[in-house]
């Protein structure tokens, strides 16, 4: 798997909530600027191509879906954060976002929690 770039990222962000959709579907969900609909296509055709999206042909009109799931993708792109920036220690991750968002004990607690419960 590859790291996708911010607006392909952006991309299957929808596709990902969408499950399948019309490149005219997405456009609207896009964060500003709303890039023009070749720009769009031809992104979706490159993330095609990368194999994170197919597509079924209605009509003269593609429909495309995701074949790579947001789930796969995150813990991916979450190694390569640990990995680049966190010399491949998940504590060091989880230490310096707690000190960074400034967590309470609670929340701690809260992230051990869900961690335990994760893990049975």
């Amino acid at each position: 798997m590859i790291k996708l770039a911010k607006r392909e990222e952006q991309i299957m962000q929808v596709f990902w909530d969408l499950n399948k959709a019309f490149i005219r579907d997405i456009i609207p969900l896009l964060p500003e600027p709303k890039p023009h609909y070749n720009s769009v296509a031809t992104m979706v055709k490159i993330l095609e191509e990368k194999g994170f999206l197919d597509h079924e042909t209605t009509g003269n009109m593609h429909a495309y879906f995701p074949i790579i799931g947001r789930e796969n993708y995150q813990k991916f792109a979450l190694k390569d954060v640990v990995s680049q920036y966190f010399d491949n220690s998940y504590p060091r991750m989880l230490a310096f976002f707690a000190k960074e968002q400034n967590l309470s004990d609670k929340q701690l607690n809260e992230i051990v929690n869900i961690i335990k419960k994760e893990n049975k």
